[in-house]
């Protein structure tokens, strides 16, 4: 199985090369552009949520951020530094176990890669939908975050894995629910909890363990595949020693700079369609390392599957009419993920690139 295991390919590579399945077509002649590092700005959560001036100037780069990146940092969260830091040695210990015991929390059903896989909780690789898509340099570990969790794919090793990651979701969850108040207040949305209250009832959320092993020819793959998020937002951790994270603004690529204990929250596109297009979600893209492995904790928030979104009805006008249509966000889903397997972007049916 080719595309089971990245970690263990990489390892077994004595060559300077990578499998065709990974190589992005035209990747080393149009990506390799010189990148600088974003001034993406850092949000202060604790002055963002009193009721003073500071408020009102952290509000004013929220704006700022959401406007010219679709994605900030965030210091002061209330995450302490032993939560983040035992979370993301949770995450190295794990990928560090023998094959044999990470796949004990396999996504794959069955012998065939491609009929069987389909399991979207688990270790192993994302969906593919065909033995001809392009793979990305990295495996993950998806889990369940909240009550309908499957236990049996939360790893019991390494040791305290599965404490420290309901200790990490649940304090993110706070953060991701101050962060929503503040955008409906930016928004002069008459209740501060409306984007809230989206993720409330049977909120489909999910937290993503990714490793990107080191790779032999970065030039050639990606660690990430460009592409939007289909979320309301994702809150992440990255790695505080090796950046890979891109930004897509104005048809450049920019770095998103590493501050270590920040969490870093990207705008989604069910945000998108929900504030009628005046919060965007960005495009954006993970690249891989010759040296240096990397690992990153997701946290991806979406509304409820079989419930409809649209934009709200505050944000329609005569100046600014709907720019979407109302969705079921299931069918949403299925059409980002078309779309991203196909190297597009989508919103409500309309190509972002």
């Amino acid at each position: 199985m080719e595309n089971c295991c990245v970690q263990k390919l990489a390892s077994a590579l004595g060559t300077p090369d990578v499998p065709t399945r990974y190589v992005v077509r035209g990747h080393q002649d149009q990506q390799l552009t010189t990148t600088v590092v974003a001034p993406v700005p850092v949000i202060n959560l604790s002055l963002l949520s009193k009721q003073d001036g500071g408020a009102a100037d952290e509000a004013a780069k929220l704006r700022s951020a959401i406007d010219s990146w679709g994605l900030f940092l965030i210091s002061n969260h209330g995450v302490d530094a032993a939560v983040m830091d035992g979370m993301m040695a949770a995450c190295r210990e794990f990928f560090r176990q023998p094959l044999e015991e990470k796949q004990r929390q396999s996504n794959l059903i069955g012998d065939d890669q491609y009929e069987g896989y389909g399991n979207y909780e688990g270790y192993g690789n994302d969906q593919v939908s065909s033995p001809d898509e392009t793979l990305d340099w990295t495996d993950r570990l998806k889990v369940e975050p909240e009550d309908e969790r499957r236990i049996a794919l939360w790893p019991a090793h390494p040791e305290g894995f599965r404490d420290v990651l309901h200790e990490f979701t649940k304090k993110c969850g706070a953060v991701k629910d101050n962060v929503l108040r503040a955008m409906a207040k930016l928004l002069e949305l008459d209740d501060n909890d409306y984007f809230v209250d989206q993720l409330v009832e049977k909120p489909f959320t999910n937290a993503r363990c990714s490793y990107y092993p080191v790779c032999p020819r970065p030039e050639l793959v990606f660690g990430l595949t460009p592409h939007s998020d289909g979320t309301v937002v994702a809150v992440l951790m990255v790695d505080d020693s090796v950046g890979g994270l891109q930004v897509l603004r104005d048809g450049v690529w920019w770095d998103v700079p590493i501050v270590p204990h920040t969490l870093l929250m990207i705008i989604g596109d069910q945000m998108e369609i929900m504030s009628n297009g005046i919060f965007r979600s960005p495009v954006h893209r993970v690249m891989t390392n010759a040296k240096k492995e990397r690992i990153s904790v997701v946290l991806d928030y979406s509304v409820d599957p079989e419930k409809e979104i649209e934009p709200s009805a505050q944000l329609v006008n005569e100046k600014r009419p709907a720019l979407y249509r109302k969705v079921k966000v299931k069918d949403y889903i299925v059409a980002h993920y078309t779309h991203f397997s196909q190297g597009k972007e989508v919103v409500m049916g309309k190509l972002k690139i």
